[in-house]
């Protein structure tokens, strides 16, 4: 991407050999997710020109000196936080908010550039590790390795969408057997929230979505029930459930947060997935929210600590628990991206991922 608003195009690069702590990373898969969108369309701002992409997965192609938990050859899901394991919430154990980590950058951890184009010019690769590419070299602290039997699109969704959606319900909210839970967004990360609430044992787990073939996507993984996302949505939930007790937002809409105010039971929860543009506000009756005692939770990357929950997520694929590969709708090429963006931004398909 050159900036916001111009056509992405694909282009031949340069790319540095792994140095300290780096691993060099052949990309196999890498999934095209809104935040893609947010940073295409300007909404939020990111640094140019840079290399696109945040979620992927690869092989171990090469290492840097240093580096000690990997071999050539290994399977690998890329995080697109790689913790600096010294700020203050690394060190109490949430690496899902470090604030020393070099994604902020999207550079790697020395700030200086591993992609050039031809002529010299500098590339920002998107949070440090730009999947949308045939390799990348990033820190090691991004890398965790799955095992072979998981595909490479699969694990692709776990770096991203399926650890964002499954930990929101896991990690974040917590949901427990019979507790009911309503979903508004059915993309890659609400279906993957779906698929974690249904295995957790919510009753009923409610699907809205615009979109009635991501409904019925939704049905197929788990959801109990499923309402269009027309404007009387918030009560149509409420005659299917007498109100839930967590409420999520995968979209990133603050209508959507405001319908699940309507919806959430005394105690209850509403869980913020999906992000906004950058600036946006949302509304919370500061009357109401401590009068029925209602918790209102942001979920960065689903709480998950990237070593300690992609192993699990990608275990709970292998055993069937959660059918990730149903998420993946469309396997495209690279040039391929800008119009599976536009099919995003028009609320169409369940995932497009790169493949190799």
């Amino acid at each position: 991407m050159q900036e916001p608003g111009r056509p992405l195009h694909v282009e031949q690069v340069d790319l540095d050999a792994p140095r300290e702590g780096e691993v060099l990373v052949a990309m196999r898969a890498a999934g095209v997710c809104r935040s893609d969108l947010h940073a295409v369309d300007g909404e939020w701002r990111r640094p140019t020109p840079i290399v696109l992409g945040h979620e992927g997965a690869g092989e171990v192609a090469a290492l840097g000196e240093g580096v000690a938990g990997l071999a050539v050859g290994d399977h690998v899901v890329l995080s697109w936080l790689p913790p600096c394991g010294r700020c203050r919430s690394c060190r109490a154990g949430r690496t899902y908010v470090c604030s020393g980590s070099s994604a902020a950058t999207h550079l790697p951890p020395d700030g200086t550039a591993r992609v050039h184009r031809l002529d010299g010019t500098d590339l920002f690769q998107y949070s440090g590790i730009g999947t949308l590419a045939a390799a990348s070299v990033v820190p090691e602290a991004a890398c965790v390795r799955v095992p072979d039997a998981v595909p490479f699109d699969v694990a692709a969704l776990i770096g991203c969408g399926a650890a964002t959606g499954w930990g929101a319900v896991v990690n974040t909210a917590a949901v427990t057997r019979g507790q009911s839970v309503v979903i508004v967004g059915c993309g890659g990360v609400g279906l993957s929230a779906v698929m974690a609430a249904a295995a957790a044992g919510a009753s009923p787990v409610v699907a809205v979505d615009v979109q009635p073939d991501k409904l019925s996507a939704a049905v197929e993984m788990g959801a109990t029930h499923r309402v269009l996302a027309e404007p009387d949505w918030p009560q149509r939930v409420r005659d299917l459930t007498d109100g839930v007790d967590v409420g999520f937002d995968c979209i990133g809409n603050p209508q959507v947060v405001g319908g699940l105010f309507e919806v959430v039971v005394p105690g209850g929860a509403v869980v913020l997935v999906g992000m906004t543009a950058q600036g946006v506000t949302i509304p919370v009756d500061g009357y109401r929210m401590p009068d029925v005692g209602w918790r209102l939770l942001g979920s960065a990357y689903g709480s998950c600590v990237a070593d300690r929950d992609f192993p699990r997520i990608a275990a709970l694929f292998l055993d069937g628990t959660l059918p990730l590969d149903r998420l993946v709708s469309h396997r495209i090429g690279l040039g391929d991206v800008p119009e599976a963006l536009a099919e995003m931004r028009a609320g169409r398909r369940l995932r497009s991922v790169v493949t190799r």
